[in-house]
Parts: C-alpha cells; sequence; structure tokens
C-alpha cells in the first residue's frame, strides 16, 4: 500500500508539474486574452488618467469576469509598461505606453519599445462656456437615472454645460474610455479627410489583397454601415474574431484585411448587418493609406499619428483626446480615452453638423448621411458608425422605442459608454462609467428624463 500510495503521490506532482510547465510554456490563448486585456487596460489607465494598479484591477477588470481576480500586474516606471499574468506564473503579458499615442500590446519578445514620430500632448482642458442649470443638475444627481458604475455625465445645451457630475476619483480632466464610440470618430475622420479631397466614402477596391476578388466591392461607406460582408464574431465570450483582435494580433489590421466574404460572389456586400470592430481598424488602415499616398503627392498635411489631433481634435477643443494604435494600425473601433467634456464637445460638433465656428470640417451633408438608418440594420444602426435606437443589452435590442428620442443618435460603446445626440432641443449628453449591460441599467431613461426638464 505504501508504495501505491508513493507512486500515486509522484504521478500526482508528475500532472501537476506538466500541467505548470505547460500553462507557463503554452498557455491557452483564453487565458493570454484575459492577461493581454489587462495590460492594456491597466497601462493606459495608470500612464494616461494616472490610476492606481489595485483600483484599475478592483473596478475595471474584475467586474468583467470573476475568474479575472487570478490576474496579477505591476508596472515598469522604467519602461512606461505594465505586465500582467495569471497568478503570477502563467500567460504572462505585456503593454507599453508611448506619450500621445496610448498603450499597446506587446507580443512574444517584441521589445517595449515606444512607437516612433508620437508626440506627447501638451496638458490642457476642455473649457466649453459653463451655465449650469438647477433642474437639469437635479436630474443627473439621481443615482437611478446615471446608472450604477457611473463615472462622469456631461449635458450640454446650445454648447454650454448645463449639468456635470463625476464620481469620487475622476474629474473634469480625467481621460475615459468610449469603447465603440471610438468607432464614431473614425466615421468622423474619413468625412474630413473627404472634404480635403483625399478619399470618398464611395470608394471600392480600397486595399491591395481585395482588389483580385469580391472584396474589391466593399466601400468605404459599407464598412461604416457595418454592411461590408466580412465573415466576423464580435461574440467576447471566448476567443472570437474581436478578442483575437484585440488582445493576440500584432498586426490587428492585417487580420481584419484577411478576412474572408460571408458568400464567395459577395452578393451580400451592403446588405447583411453584422456589427464588427474589425471594420473600424480596416477604415483606420485605410485613411492611413490613402493619407501616406496624398502626402507623397506633394500635400502638405501632418503624418497620420498627428493627423486626428491636427486637423479634428484641436479645432473641436478636444485638448486630450487620444486615439490609440499599434505599430500596424489605429485601434479605431475602440481605443480613444478623452475626458467626459471632450465626448461632449465632439457630439456637440456633430450636432453643428460638423462646423466649428464658421470653418466647416466636414463636408455639407456628411453628418445628416452618418445619421441616417442604414437599411441593412432593420432601422437599428446609422450609416456613419451610429445607433438610431438606444444601447441596450443584446437580448432587449429591437425593442419599441419612445417617441420622444426618435431623431436622437447615438454613439455607444461597451460596458455603458454613451454620448447622446438631440438635434431638436440642441442637447448633447455624455454619460460614461464601468456598467456592464447585465446589471440592466439603461441610459434612455437618462435622456428623456434630461429631454423632459429641459422643455
Amino acid at each position: 500500500m505504501k508504495k501505491f500510495l508513493l507512486g500515486a503521490l509522484a504521478l500526482v506532482v508528475f500532472v501537476i508539474t506538466g500541467a505548470g510547465i505547460f500553462l507557463a510554456v503554452a498557455p491557452p490563448e483564453r487565458l493570454l486574452v484575459a492577461t493581454n486585456f489587462a495590460a492594456k487596460i491597466v497601462c493606459s489607465n495608470t500612464y494616461m488618467a494616472g490610476r492606481e494598479v489595485d483600483e484599475i484591477l478592483a473596478n475595471d477588470i474584475v467586474p468583467v469576469d470573476p475568474s479575472l481576480q487570478l490576474v496579477r500586474a505591476e508596472n515598469d516606471e522604467a519602461t512606461r509598461s505594465t505586465h500582467t499574468s495569471m497568478l503570477g506564473l502563467f500567460a504572462k503579458a505585456r503593454a507599453v505606453h508611448t506619450p500621445g499615442a496610448g498603450c499597446r500590446n506587446v507580443y512574444g519578445d517584441a521589445p517595449l519599445e515606444p512607437l516612433p514620430n508620437a508626440e506627447a500632448k501638451q496638458p490642457g482642458e476642455a473649457a466649453p462656456e459653463t451655465a449650469i442649470n438647477a433642474d437639469l443638475q437635479s436630474i443627473i444627481e439621481k443615482n437611478d437615472l446615471v446608472g450604477p458604475g457611473m463615472r462622469a455625465v456631461v449635458v450640454l445645451k446650445d454648447g454650454k454645460i448645463v449639468a456635470e457630475r463625476y464620481a469620487e476619483g475622476f474629474d473634469a480632466k480625467t481621460p475615459l474610455l468610449g469603447w465603440s464610440m471610438t468607432k464614431t470618430v473614425t466615421a468622423a475622420i474619413i468625412g474630413r479627410l473627404e472634404q480635403q479631397g483625399v478619399l470618398s466614402r464611395t470608394d471600392t477596391g480600397l486595399f491591395d489583397g481585395w482588389k483580385n476578388d469580391e472584396r474589391a466591392k466593399i466601400s468605404s461607406a459599407d464598412l461604416m454601415g457595418m454592411a461590408s460582408g466580412l465573415n466576423w464574431d464580435e461574440g467576447y465570450a471566448a476567443v472570437s474574431d474581436v478578442t483575437r483582435l484585440l488582445y493576440l494580433e500584432p498586426e490587428p489590421a492585417n487580420y481584419v484585411l484577411d478576412k474572408p466574404l460571408d458568400t464567395a460572389d459577395g452578393s451580400r456586400i451592403g446588405k447583411d448587418f453584422t456589427y464588427s470592430s474589425g471594420t473600424s481598424v480596416a477604415l483606420s488602415r485605410y485613411w492611413v493609406d490613402k493619407l501616406e499616398a496624398s502626402r507623397a503627392s506633394g500635400r502638405n498635411f501632418a503624418p497620420p499619428m498627428q493627423y486626428p489631433e491636427v486637423q479634428l481634435f484641436e479645432p473641436i477643443g478636444m485638448k486630450n483626446a487620444v486615439i490609440e494604435r499599434t505599430a500596424d494600425a489605429f485601434i479605431g473601433g475602440s481605443y480613444m480615452y478623452a475626458p467626459a467634456r471632450e465626448w461632449a464637445l465632439f457630439g456637440q460638433f456633430l450636432l453643428n453638423d460638423g462646423k466649428v465656428g464658421v470653418q466647416q470640417l466636414l463636408p455639407p451633408g456628411y453628418v445628416d448621411w452618418m445619421l441616417e438608418p442604414h437599411p441593412a440594420s432593420d432601422g437599428r444602426y446609422a450609416r456613419g458608425h451610429m445607433w438610431v435606437e438606444p444601447p441596450r443589452a443584446r437580448d432587449a435590442r429591437g425593442e419599441p422605442v419612445d417617441p420622444k428620442l426618435a431623431d436622437v443618435r447615438w454613439l455607444a460603446g461597451h460596458d455603458g459608454q454613451s454620448v447622446a445626440i438631440v438635434p431638436k432641443q440642441g442637447i448633447v449628453i455624455a454619460r460614461l462609467g464601468q456598467t456592464p449591460s447585465k446589471l440592466g441599467w439603461r441610459v434612455e431613461n437618462l435622456a428623456l428624463a434630461v429631454i423632459e426638464a429641459a422643455k
């Protein structure tokens, strides 16, 4: 019996040791998604928002999934990088910060180096005129309306701040992640370049690798309307196209450009709605390619790394906005950080039909086109990377919308990020926080209360 027990113990030790070696040498992709996600979020919120590692883990990482309690994270100030792992042992991941360009994951043995050609931003604060309205301020002081996990709410009316609120630890200077609200900013960049004659939303044959097959039929308008016809899985529960794009691929744009069509003959391009963060990354590669070609032909534009800031953010008054990028592409579907006031200013820019003062930054009629429902989406999504229906959990999408919100359009992002644009009343409502959809909170109730109080 003693020999048997010793043999069994040896087998257990062997299995555990083998499992440990396997996890250390070849961790499952799902674990790497988790640790790369944590590295990226901790890095950005440390070096851009000035938050503490433990607080970020507790409030931004663990709420996503209980298993993320096993993630360990630490920063290396010398390289401005974040290092994560499971239990400090397995699935090690890294992210590095570049001043002016945000954070990006670094894979394998690639060096922890900042991106070239980036310029650190000069500290500043967006300062729209403030005229606090007591009735509207009382609305956003109601916790049930602003929702659990609220971090910032800014309400503009006629371009002035009429209500504003921040959670403890956040203020008017704190950059906040917009997640998929970044997509709408990408659509505005496309419009800015169209206004300057660099590209057109009707362009086809967007990439060399697409020109010899049916993908040559895809236009940038198809990409913005989520009707590209490309095969894509936007699920976040497992290793999917979107989690691979964000947390496993060193060249995310190339990953998207290699995706096939859902139907080989391209017959569904422009006809089927498939929500895809990949299409926004493809659009980001497209506008960078077109801008570089225009610069090579002699036109005097800022290089791509600085173009959004020079041509869009600075005129709007967005002093701290950063679209993060890799060496391969801007992550134009998911990763823009900006203070809540700047998200609201961007909404005001769209409300003003793409004008800043007398300067028309977007083509006349472009914003109207952006706000128009795309037929492929059954009226739920607009043509310019925006939502027609309010942001909701997946199981609530398609439910009737209150008629008072019929003309409202939405920038919407993961975990409760939104900017509501209310044209008839000249109102913009920016609300950011950490509010998973499983909590059941609905931003439309906040919008309805603001609209009613603003009459």
